[in-house]
């Protein structure tokens, strides 16, 4: 084999090393699985486990959020499952709704899902077609979780024990 050839071969896999370590760093992924899942989501290859998300599913409509989100979790182990993603933020959103204040710290946690779903969605926007949620596109459910966020005079409204959890 001539040197030239070899130099080229050794520059070529140093440039493509260094540009995984960059994508590493960029993405920030936290587990192996992420890493796998971002490498496979680039080939477009990547899918979520139907059956744990089925099983999450009728967890979610079982109002059991913490077990339907741990069942999500072994769905989608990289987090790049848009329509999964949705549905951790949507659990983070019901378990922490209350008539009289929201859990703030459930809800911050939805919006960093609900991120993860958008970002995860070619079109930005997730919609799910489920007749049991009050709200099946990211957009509601994006301004649902930021009005909980929001501290003002109708949080001290008394006839606000009256609204519906959507």
């Amino acid at each position: 084999m001539p040197a030239p050839l070899i130099r080229a071969l050794g520059l070529a896999g140093s440039v493509l090393y260094a540009a995984f370590i960059v994508w590493l760093y960029a993405t920030g992924p936290a587990t192996m699985a992420e890493v796998t899942g971002g490498v496979a989501a680039g080939f477009n290859a990547y899918r979520a486990d139907e059956a744990s998300f089925q099983e999450g599913l009728r967890l979610f409509r079982a109002d059991k959020f913490e077990a339907a989100r741990t069942a999500f979790d072994r769905s989608d182990p990289a987090k790049r499952d848009a329509r999964v993603q949705f549905y951790v933020a949507y659990s983070y959103y019901r378990q922490g709704w209350g008539r009289l204040w929201n859990d703030d710290e459930l809800f911050k946690k939805g919006l960093d899902a609900l991120d993860r779903a958008v970002k995860a969605d070619p079109s930005g926007r997730v919609a799910v077609s489920d007749a049991n949620l009050g709200m099946p596109t990211s957009d509601e459910l994006r301004a649902e979780l930021e009005e909980g966020l929001r501290r003002d005079r109708s949080d001290y409204n008394p006839l606000r024990v009256l609204r519906k959890r959507k």
